[in-house]
C-alpha cells in the first residue's frame, strides 16, 4: 500500500525548499508596473484617491485592496505537525506551505505570520490588531488548551472569520467521511455509539461537530490518556468536561466494546486488535494519528472484513486531509464577507464533501491516483485533486453564512457563483459557460452521436453529457458491451442512453443506398458501401447525421485524426462554398485566442488563407468574441519580402477586394506584433486596433506546433482543434482523449459553433 510518490530523502526535502528563491512564496503585482504613469497610479499620488474613499467607507477596502482575498496564516509554533513545540521560526516552512495550499486549491492569497510568544493574551493582542489587513485569520499549530482560548477570544474581538484549522479542518473532513460511511452501512447518526481515542483540540472538535450534526451527547465516550471522560472525574477543564457523560465505563477498551464508530486522534498503538474485534457489526474506524495511526489498517483488516477505515495518511484509502476543507471554507466565507465561520458553515462544508464523493469521479482524479475511484468502502471522502471541490464546496459554505445571518454580502445567484469559481482555477470553464448557455433550456435537445460507444471513456463522457443536460447522447456499439462498460464505470447499467448496433440496425439498407450513391463513381462497389455501414462506426454515425437522425457527432478517441476524418468524409461533405478548417482555442493570461488552421491544410495558398480567416472569424463571433484577425508570419508588412510572406499578404489583399467582410483584419505580422498594440505603433497605417484574438497561421505545421507548445510549457489551456466547415457538426478528439475533452467537443458539436458563418455565407453567396 506504499505510495512511492510521497517518499523522499531529507536531502531532497531541503533541496526543494532551498533551490531558486528560498522558501515557497513570493509577491507578484496584479497591476502593470512598466511605466512612470503606472507607478504614479499604484503609489503616490494616485493611491491617495482610494485612501480617502476607504476612510469614508471602510467596506470599500474590499473593492480597492486585496483584503477580500487575503488570509493570514498565524502560528506560535507550539504544536508543529507531529513534532511538538519547536518555536515560531521552525513553524515558518509549514505556514508557508499552508499559504501555498490556499493559493493552489482556492486561489486565495495568503501571508504567513509567526508570532514569538507562548502567552495566549500576548498572542491575542498581536493578532487582533491585524484585522484591517486581512479578510480572514487561519490559526495553525497552536497547542491545546491555549488554542481554544485564543480562537474563542479572537472570534469575539474580530469581525472577520477566525478558524483554527487543526481543530476544525480535521473535524469537517472526518464528519464528511462519517456521513458517507453511515450511508454505506445503513446506520443513523442518531443511533450509533461512538468511542473517541484522544481528547486534544482535534478530537474534541470532531466529536463536537458530530454532535452538532445529530449524535446524541450520551452516545459518545471520549477518552484521554487517563481513560473515559465521565461525570465523576475530577480535574477536567471546561472543554473536556463538556463531553463528560454518565457511564460506568472507564477505559478505552470498554468504550470501544460494542461501538459502531471509533475516532482516533491520539497516538500510535493506542488501539489493538482485541478492541477492533469487540466493535459492532460493520464498524466505522477513523484512526487519524499522524504520522502513524492508532492501529494500522492492515491490522484491522486481519480481524475484521466488514470495517470502513480512514486514516490521516495518503498511502491508505480514505485520507482525512485538511486541504479538502480550509481553502474552500475560507473561499466561501471571503466571497460573502462573512463575519465569522460558524457551526452551520462547517456542517454545510461536510455535507457538500460527502455529496461530492457520491458522484462519478472525473478523469483528473483517476489520472492523479492511477485508478478509477468508486463510491464505497474504499472511497468515502473526495480526493484533494478533484477539480469540482472549488465549484461545489464554497457555494454551500456561502449559502450557510447567508442563511445564518453572518454574511455581509450574500450571493444572489449561486449557480453563476459556482461557475465563476470553476473558472478561477480552470480558464476553460469560464469560456465553456458561454457555450453551455446556448444549450440550456432546449425544447428539443440535440442528439449527439458518440461513435466509439464501447470505449469506457466515451461511455463516461456520453453519460456526463446527457446527465448535465447538454443534449441526448447516442452511442454506437453493441448493447451488451455498452452495458458492461456502464457497470465497469460505476454508472447505472440501466442509464437512459440510446444505443445503436451498426451491424444489425434497421437503418442499414437506407444508409447503404445513400453511401453507394455517393461512392459508386469513386471506384467503390455496393458491397463496399455495405461493409462501411456495417463495420465502421464513424461512417454509420456520419450517415445518421446525413439522414437527419442525429444533430452532431464526436469521435477520434480510438483512431487518429486523419483516419477519423477520412471515414466521416465518406458520408459528409464540406458546406457549399466553404472548406474544412481546424481551429484551436487558446486560453492564457486572461486572453482567448482562436488559431487556425491547426490540423487540416498543410500549406494553404492565399485564397485558402483568406477563406480560413473568414470562417474562423465567424466561429469566434459565434463563441462570443468580436473577431480581430491577424495573419501571422515571421515578417512584418513585407520585411523580409519572401515567397512565404507574399503568400500571407496575398490573403489580406483578397479580403481587401471584397465588400462583405464584417470584421477587422491585418497582416502579415509577427505574433508579437499581433498580440501587443504597442509594438504596432511603428506602423501607423495598421488597421488593427487593440490585440488580435484570431490568428491565421501560414501552415498546419506552425499552427499545430505552436498551439501544442503553449499547452505543454506555456501554461495555456488549449481546446481543440475543432472542425468547422462540414455540412453537419462533427468534432474529432485527440486519440486517447479523456472524458472532459470528449464532453467539451460533444458540447461544441451540439452548439453548432460555425452556424453563424453558415448563415453569413448564405447571405453573400
Amino acid at each position: 500500500m506504499d505510495d512511492n510518490s510521497t517518499k523522499f530523502t531529507d536531502e531532497e526535502a531541503l533541496d526543494f525548499h532551498a533551490r531558486g528563491k528560498p522558501g515557497k512564496l513570493e509577491i507578484t503585482p496584479t497591476k502593470p508596473m512598466a511605466t512612470q504613469r503606472d507607478l504614479s497610479l499604484a503609489y503616490s499620488p494616485g493611491v491617495a484617491v482610494p485612501v480617502k474613499h476607504i476612510a469614508e467607507n471602510p467596506d470599500l477596502a474590499y473593492d480597492y485592496t486585496s483584503k477580500g482575498n487575503m488570509v493570514a496564516v498565524i502560528s506560535n509554533g507550539t504544536a508543529i505537525l507531529g513534532l511538538g513545540d519547536l518555536g515560531p521560526l521552525a513553524s515558518k516552512p509549514v505556514m508557508e506551505g499552508k499559504s501555498v495550499l490556499f493559493k493552489r486549491f482556492a486561489d486565495i492569497d495568503s501571508v504567513d505570520l509567526e508570532v514569538d510568544t507562548k502567552d495566549p493574551d500576548a498572542f491575542i493582542d498581536c493578532v487582533k490588531y491585524l484585522g484591517p489587513a486581512f479578510g480572514g485569520i487561519n490559526l495553525e499549530d497552536i497547542k491545546a488548551p491555549e488554542s481554544f482560548v485564543i480562537e474563542q477570544k479572537l472570534k469575539e474581538l474580530m469581525d472577520i472569520p477566525v478558524f483554527h484549522d487543526d481543530q476544525h479542518g480535521t473535524a469537517i473532513i472526518a464528519a464528511a467521511g462519517l456521513l458517507n460511511a453511515l450511508d454505506i452501512t445503513g446506520k443513523s447518526i442518531k443511533d450509533i455509539k461512538v468511542a473517541v481515542s484522544g481528547a486534544g483540540s482535534s478530537a474534541l472538535s470532531v466529536i463536537g461537530l458530530i454532535k452538532a450534526m445529530g449524535l446524541p451527547h450520551h452516545h459518545a465516550l471520549v477518552c484521554d490518556s487517563k481513560g473515559v471522560l465521565h461525570k465523576d472525574r475530577e480535574g477536567l477543564d471546561q472543554w473536556r468536561s463538556a463531553h463528560a457523560v454518565e457511564t460506568d465505563k472507564r477505559t478505552l477498551a470498554e468504550a470501544v466494546d460494542g461501538a459502531d464508530v471509533l475516532i482516533g486522534l491520539s497516538v500510535a498503538g493506542a488501539v489493538n486488535q482485541d478492541m477492533i474485534k469487540s466493535m459492532a457489526k460493520n464498524p466505522i474506524i477513523f484512526v487519524m494519528a499522524n504520522p502513524d495511526p492508532e492501529i494500522l489498517p492492515e491490522d484491522i483488516e486481519a480481524v475484521r472484513d466488514d470495517a470502513i477505515i480512514a486514516t490521516g495518511r495518503s498511502d491508505y484509502p480514505n485520507q482525512v486531509n485538511n486541504v479538502l476543507g480550509f481553502p474552500y471554507i475560507f473561499r466561501g466565507a471571503l466571497d460573502v464577507r462573512a463575519r465569522t465561520i460558524n457551526e452551520e458553515m462547517k456542517i454545510a462544508c461536510a455535507q457538500a464533501l460527502a455529496n461530492l464523493a457520491r458522484k462519478d469521479v472525473p478523469d483528473e482524479v483517476a489520472a492523479a491516483y492511477g485508478k478509477r475511484l468508486k463510491y464505497g468502502k474504499g472511497y468515502i471522502i473526495p480526493t484533494p485533486f478533484d477539480p469540482r471541490l472549488m465549484s461545489e464546496v464554497p457555494p454551500a459554505v456561502a449559502q450557510a453564512a447567508a442563511d445564518t445571518g453572518v454574511a455581509r454580502k450574500p450571493i444572489t445567484d449561486m449557480k453563476a457563483y459556482s461557475q465563476q469559481l470553476a473558472a478561477r482555477l480552470d480558464p476553460s470553464a469560464s469560456f465553456m459557460q458561454k457555450v453551455y448557455g446556448t444549450l440550456s433550456g432546449q425544447k428539443s435537445p440535440r442528439r449527439i452521436v458518440f461513435a466509439e460507444g464501447e470505449d469506457i471513456s466515451v461511455i463516461r463522457a456520453a453519460y456526463s453529457f446527457q446527465n448535465q443536460g447538454f443534449g441526448r447522447a447516442v452511442l454506437i456499439g453493441r448493447e451488451d458491451e455498452v452495458k458492461a462498460g456502464l457497470l465497469e464505470a460505476g454508472l447505472p447499467h440501466d442509464a437512459d442512453l440510446e444505443i445503436h448496433n451498426a451491424r444489425i440496425s434497421t437503418h442499414n439498407p437506407a444508409y447503404t443506398d445513400y453511401l453507394y450513391k455517393r461512392l459508386q463513381r469513386k471506384g467503390y462497389l455496393f458491397r463496399d458501401a455495405q461493409r462501411f455501414v456495417n463495420t465502421d462506426r464513424n461512417v454509420f454515425g456520419a450517415c445518421m447525421l446525413a439522414a437527419g437522425h442525429a444533430d452532431g457527432m464526436v469521435t477520434g478517441v480510438t483512431r487518429n485524426f486523419d483516419v477519423a476524418l477520412n471515414n466521416v468524409r465518406l458520408a459528409l461533405d464540406p458546406r457549399q462554398g466553404e472548406r474544412l478548417v481546424g481551429m484551436s482555442i487558446i486560453l492564457a493570461k486572461g486572453r482567448t485566442i482562436f488559431m487556425a488552421d491547426t490540423n487540416i491544410h498543410e500549406l494553404p495558398n492565399s485564397q485558402e488563407l483568406a477563406e480560413i480567416a473568414m470562417q474562423t472569424a465567424h466561429a469566434a463571433r459565434r463563441l462570443g468574441s468580436e473577431p480581430k484577425v491577424a495573419f501571422v508570419s515571421y515578417s512584418n508588412f513585407g520585411n523580409p519580402d519572401t515567397d512565404h510572406s507574399r503568400r500571407v499578404s496575398g490573403a489580406v489583399s483578397i479580403l481587401d477586394e471584397r465588400n462583405d467582410i464584417d470584421f477587422h483584419y491585418e497582416g502579415e505580422m509577427t505574433p508579437r506584433m499581433a498580440l501587443n498594440e504597442r509594438f504596432r505603433s511603428a506602423f501607423p497605417f495598421s488597421r488593427l486596433e487593440g490585440e488580435a484574438n484570431v490568428l491565421v497561421v501560414p501552415g498546419l505545421h506552425s499552427g499545430s506546433i505552436s498551439s501544442k507548445l503553449l499547452g505543454e510549457i506555456g501554461e495555456a489551456t488549449v481546446i481543440g482543434p475543432m472542425l468547422i466547415g462540414l455540412e453537419k457538426p462533427v468534432q474529432i478528439t485527440q486519440i486517447g482523449a479523456g472524458v472532459s475533452d470528449i464532453v467539451t467537443l460533444a458540447v461544441m458539436a451540439a452548439a453548432k459553433l460555425d452556424d453563424a458563418h453558415r448563415d453569413w455565407a448564405q447571405k453573400i453567396s
